[in-house]
This record gives structure tokens, C-alpha cells and sequence, in this order.
């Protein structure tokens, strides 16, 4: 049993706020009629929590108004004559970024819930309402209480709500339900809103689900200015309809489900494996490519691409650049099983670099703090970097508790990204002697991984932080090729001269130490459309998406800039430019890669040890496929996780949607096997 829920649930209860349990990851309501079934009672809430131990916790906000403030980026919470006025009572913090400030009503006046009354995503819950209370856990984050402002006191010692927002909330709820004239259309930001009090309106007068389902199918497609999606129209009905009829009806049209979500969004799809015509790169990266599988006993072409593109990175670094200030340090991580033939890239990289004399390029292949990483690049302002079980110390490097040496590495690697056309400024220390200063630092990074060991260490700190928005991820398409037989045979001559001749070549001759002036590519018109196009798709996906989405499209053409880049001096060393081809390719790699990570991080990354097994849960039924697995196969794999949890994450799963459960004959049983939805 989570002790810390229900322990919470019945504290809450004991200063007198009714409370009732939460689908666990989620906000809305277990029990059947919601937040009407709330109770300060301790055997039925002890009951609940015993059931389902890791419910979420809502309280009532019945005789309460609480000022519900959405997202971290709201105007109020900058607003200091605001945040004084609310300052003083309980306060929460929401997985978002917002506010709950938690007030008593007034003896005078009647208060129901109001959606963005006050202010653009300023909403309030009052009668007919509830708040999901911490400690409580989304798939986004944590409610936690703001330090000092606990909900530590009964209700009537709450402080009473500001007379200024008393007089606003007076205007609010005294509008009644409009759904406006004959066809006239609902505004996108009310949408929701209108369609769940229409259909609580409805339910209220003894509607079915299915009634209520059909008329806002066709409001939904007639009315409304931007239609939702028939899935998120049919969520809006279950809200509504999962109350009982003429049952405080009032209260329900009033907003008792403005704490419904819409479904997520379908931005992780799998966009599959690795593209075969991404492989093909004329020039200098091709013959390396063709050097590196030749000589490997077990192929791996995408990694030998990911390595190719490093190296050129590293030969070109200080050198090479656009008009819009691009360089070609690249981070590239080359993930593939143990025992699939990831090391033949990086010995390759360091044979072609030995070979054209240009070993001082070769950086160190283990980092043991970010000092370290400083002193390296300060010493070689021009790096390569090749780190074997790179997933392992990014997994170290997410707990700063463990490990802050190696925690702020990737705080180092971030700013070295962005200053490689700049100055790298180092911590300042009261010894002035050991602040460092780089000008132009130019780090590459190939870095080779097992699938489970980084994908365990994903964090949503390190995809929303920029971190993994510079990296770019090439996961083998093949992770146990069949051994054949090699041909060992030295670097071509070819291979090494191309290399030598872009490690020696000095742009406008400077001297070596000084600051460097680059060779600045051109671009073709074709090729500034094709990046155009990239742009635009970017936008829109940034625009759609949660942050975690969003923050990992922030770099997806800068980093196919970079790439372009690095094809143009593959496919011609001596006057480079950025072509059509060499824009397709960059464009669509980077795209390509930004949504397998994306993907990715759907699958593995997560906010809590719940919501991690939640993952492992549901990552075991989609491997199993159209075949399913059943229930006795899923606890085989998962004895790590104890019953009552995994019993709990498979209902939570099933009524996310996530999957389904079917029962199926056998000679002697009936098994339960459950599927990927």
C-alpha cells in the first residue's frame, strides 16, 4: 500500500476537507458520482485506498474557493499586486507550473465553479468542484504544497477569499449555460467547456451516454470553430454521463468536470527503423562507411554513418561554418545490444586520425568530472570525443545527489554546443588564475550505448533541459547482425589524404592559436526552401506538442545545418556547398531522428518509480503484439513489481486506453491475456 497517499488522504479528512480517490496518474474521479461522494469519513476512506493504493487524492471544494492558476508562464503569478493579495492561505503547486491558493467562501454569496472568469487560464473551484491535493502524481509531474503554505489547518481557519475577486466571481456565476443563437459557433477556447456543461445539462434530464454522445458529435462538427477529434468528443461524454441523473444537477452544469483532460496526443508514433537511403552520403563519409563494414565482423551501417559524421565534424571543426554562424560539432550517440559491433566505428574514427597525423584531435574516452572536460577542451580547443556505456553515465549524470562531478558534465557539454561560434566563459572562482575562457570550442561527441541502459536513464529534466535535443540518437536497425568474414586491410590512401588535407587546411591563413575566421558554405535556393519546409514542420509540431515534445524539436534545423554541412564537405573538399541533396538528406535525417526520440521518450521516460513500472508494463504488452500476453506471461516478467501495483497499473491501462483485456479458452482454464491499444 502507498502509505504517503493515504496517510495524506486521511490527514486532509481529519481537518475536515471531504476527500475521495483519483484514477492514479490521473485527475479524474474513481468513485461514481465524483467529487458528490468526497467524505471525511476514515473506515470508507481507508477502504478506497486499500483498493487502490495508489490513487490520486481530490478534495472537495465545497465552501471553499480556490483560485486555480494554470501553468508557470500565467501573467498573475508575475504579478506581485496579485501574488500579495493571494499570498497567506494554503498554496499548491501543479504539475504545470501553476497555483492552487485555497480560500474560504464568504457567509454571503453563492460560489460555483468559473473557467477563465478572472483571467485568461485563471479558473476557480468552489461548490460543485474539487482540486487533485498532493502528494498526488500526473504523467507530467507532482502537486507539491509551497514551502510554509501546507494545508495544515481546518477550513475555518482558512483566510476568507479577497473581497476584489469576491466581486468578479459574483458577475461570474450568475451567467447562466449559453450555448449562443441558431448556428452560431463555439469559440475554440470554450469548446470543451460548452460541450461538458451541454451535455451534463442533458445527462441531468436523464440522457444516456449514447444521447449525450450523438449531439455532441453534431455540435461538435457544426458548431464548434476547430472540431475535436471523435475520440476526445466521446471522452466528454463518459465525463458527463457517469453521473446520476437529477443529482445536484446544478452543480455539474457549473463545471464539475473542468478537471477532465483531454487524451494526449498522438505525437510518439513510431517512425520506424532506420531509412536506408539515409545512408547513402557521396564522398568522404561513403568510402569510410565502405572502409568500416568491410573490415567489420559484425556490420553495423547506421553506426558507422553516426561515427563518419563525427568524424567529419571533428576534421572540419573551427574551420567550416554558414552565414548563419552553424559549425559542425555534432553529439551522436550510436545505441546497439551487447555484442552487436559497436566498437569497429570508434576504432576506425581513431585509425583515420592516427593516419593523417592529426591524433591531438583525439580526445579522452572517459570523462571523471566536468573540470576535466574544461581542462581537455581548454588544452585542444578541436575534440573528439568517443565514450563507450555512454547510457550508464548519462544515467549517473541525472542524479545530482549521487554524482554532482559528473552531473554537471552535461551542463558543460549544453554550453559548449552553443558556444563553438562564440566564447566559451567558464565558473567564476575567487582564484581569477582559474577561470577559463575558450575561444570557439569545437567538441564532437560519438558516444556508443546498450538500448536499456540509456533509455533507463532518461529523465524529463535532461529531454526538457536541451540536453538530448543536441544529441542525435542512431539506433542500429540490427542489433545482431550475422558475423562474416572481414577483410583487413589499412586506412585507403584516399581516406587519409582527405582527412589530412581538412585537418591541415587553415581558412585565410591564420596562425594556429589565433582566432579562427571560417569558410563560410553557401546554400543553394533550393536547398534555403528545402530548410524552410523543415522549419515550418517544426513549428507546427512545437505548437501541438507538450514541452517534452516541444523541447525536442528546438534544435531539429540547427542540427540538419550542421548536418547539411557536414555532407557538403563530405561530397566536395575543395569548394563545399550546401545543395539540394544535401539538404534533403540533412532535413530528413534530422527529422527522422528528432521523432524516434520523441518515441522514445514516450516509452521509457518518467516522473516517478510508479509511472516507470507503468512504462514496463506497457512496453511488455506491445512487444507482444497482435498476440497478446497473458496475464501469468505478464507476471513472469514483471516479479519485480509487486501484485497489488501491477494489478493496479493494468487497470489504470485499461481505463487510460492504453490496452485491452480479453479472456480466452483453454483445454483447462480460461486465461486473461491482455493487448496494446
Amino acid at each position: 500500500m502507498n502509505n504517503g497517499l493515504l496517510q495524506a488522504a486521511l490527514e486532509y479528512a481529519g481537518l475536515g476537507y471531504a476527500v475521495f480517490p483519483l484514477v492514479p496518474g490521473d485527475s479524474k474521479p474513481l468513485t461514481k458520482h465524483g467529487c458528490l461522494d468526497a467524505t471525511t469519513d476514515e473506515d470508507q476512506i481507508i477502504e478506497w485506498w486499500t483498493q487502490r493504493p495508489f490513487a490520486n487524492i481530490g478534495i472537495s471544494t465545497e465552501g471553499l474557493v480556490v483560485v486555480d492558476i494554470d501553468g508557470e508562464s500565467n501573467e498573475w503569478l508575475n504579478n506581485s499586486e496579485i501574488m500579495e493579495s493571494l499570498t497567506g492561505t494554503a498554496a499548491s503547486k501543479t504539475p504545470r507550473g501553476g497555483r492552487h491558493f485555497i480560500f474560504r467562501q464568504p457567509s454571503e454569496g453563492e460560489f460555483r465553479n468559473t473557467a477563465s472568469k478572472l483571467a485568461p487560464k485563471v479558473d476557480t473551484r468552489a461548490d460543485g468542484g474539487y482540486i487533485v491535493a498532493p502528494p498526488s502524481i500526473r504523467e507530467d509531474g507532482a502537486y507539491q504544497w509551497l514551502e510554509t503554505y501546507e494545508l495544515d489547518e481546518p477550513k475555518e481557519s482558512l483566510p476568507v477569499i479577497p473581497r476584489w475577486i469576491v466581486t468578479k466571481l459574483q458577475e461570474a456565476t450568475s451567467e447562466r449555460l449559453n450555448l449562443g443563437g441558431d448556428g452560431e459557433p463555439i469559440k475554440h477556447g470554450k469548446q470543451h467547456d460548452t460541450l461538458f456543461r451541454f451535455g451534463c445539462l442533458m445527462r441531468n434530464y436523464g440522457s444516456s451516454y449514447d444521447e449525450i454522445n450523438a449531439a455532441l458529435q453534431v455540435m461538435n462538427a457544426t458548431r464548434c470553430e476547430k472540431p475535436g477529434t471523435v475520440q476526445a468528443i466521446e471522452k466528454i461524454a463518459e465525463s458527463a454521463a457517469k453521473y446520476e441523473p437529477d443529482q445536484k444537477g446544478e452543480g455539474y452544469i457549473n463545471g464539475a468536470g473542468d478537471e477532465f483532460i483531454e487524451p494526449k496526443p498522438k505525437t510518439a508514433e513510431d517512425p520506424g527503423t532506420f531509412p536506408d537511403e539515409l545512408l547513402n552520403v557521396p564522398g568522404f563519409i561513403g568510402d569510410v562507411m565502405k572502409y568500416n563494414l568491410d573490415g567489420a565482423f559484425k556490420p553495423q551501417p547506421v553506426l558507422a554513418l553516426a561515427a563518419a559524421i563525427t568524424l567529419v565534424g571533428t576534421l572540419t571543426g573551427r574551420k567550416i561554418s554558414d552565414r548563419f554562424g552553424t559549425r559542425t560539432n555534432v553529439y551522436c550517440l550510436g545505441v546497439c545490444k551487447s555484442g552487436g559491433g559497436k566498437e569497429r566505428a570508434r576504432q576506425v574514427n581513431k585509425m583515420i586520425l592516427h593516419d593523417a597525423c592529426a591524433v591531438k584531435l583525439i580526445g579522452p574516452e572517459g570523462l571523471a568530472s566536468h573540470a576535466g572536460l574544461v581542462s581537455a577542451v581548454e588544452k585542444q580547443n578541436c575534440l573528439l570525443l568517443q565514450l563507450d556505456e555512454i547510457g550508464r553515465m548519462i544515467k549517473t549524470m541525472g542524479n545530482a545527489n549521487s554524482s554532482p562531478h559528473l552531473y554537471n558534465i552535461a551542463t558543460i557539454l549544453m554550453k559548449m554546443f552553443t558556444s563553438s561560434n562564440s566564447l566559451y566563459i567558464g565558473d567564476a572562482y575567487a582564484d581569477t588564475d582559474k577561470n577559463k575562457t575558450i575561444d570557439q570550442p569545437h567538441v564532437c561527441l560519438y558516444g556508443t550505448t546498450v538500448p536499456q541502459s540509456l533509455y533507463e536513464g532518461l529523465t524529463s529534466e535532461n529531454l526538457t533541459d536541451g540536453f538530448l535535443s543536441r544529441m542525435m540518437v542512431f539506433e542500429s536497425a540490427n542489433h545482431d547482425p550475422r558475423p562474416k568474414e572481414v577483410s583487413i586491410y589499412d586506412v585507403p590512401k584516399g581516406i587519409t589524404a582527405i582527412a589530412k588535407t581538412w585537418f591541415e587546411f587553415v581558412p585565410g591563413g591564420n596562425l594556429d592559436k589565433q582566432h579562427p575566421v571560417t569558410y563560410v558554405v553557401d546554400y543553394d535556393r533550393e536547398a534555403e526552401e528545402v530548410f524552410q519546409q523543415l522549419e515550418e514542420t517544426a513549428y507546427q509540431e512545437r505548437a501541438k506538442g507538450c514541452d517534452t515534445v516541444a523541447s525536442m524539436w528546438t534544435r531539429t534545423v540547427e542540427k540538419a545545418r550542421k548536418l547539411a554541412l557536414i555532407y557538403a564537405c563530405s561530397e566536395n573538399t575543395q569548394s563545399p556547398r550546401v545543395n539540394e541533396g544535401a539538404s534533403v538528406w540533412a532535413c530528413d535525417l534530422s527529422e527522422y531522428l528528432t521523432r524516434k526520440m520523441i518515441h522514445i521518450a514516450a516509452d521509457w521516460v518518467s516522473e516517478n518509480p510508479y509511472d516507470a513500472n507503468t512504462k514496463k508494463i506497457l512496453r511488455i504488452i506491445k512487444t507482444a503484439g497482435q498476440k497478446g500476453i497473458t496475464k501469468s506471461g505478464l507476471t513472469r516478467k514483471t516479479q519485480g513489481i509487486r501484485r497489488k501495483e501491477r494489478d493496479d497499473i493494468v487497470i489504470t491501462l485499461k481505463e487510460g486506453g492504453d490496452i485491452r483485456e480479453e479472456s480466452e479458452d483453454t483445454v483447462t482454464k480460461t486465461a486473461t491475456k491482455y493487448f496494446a491499444i
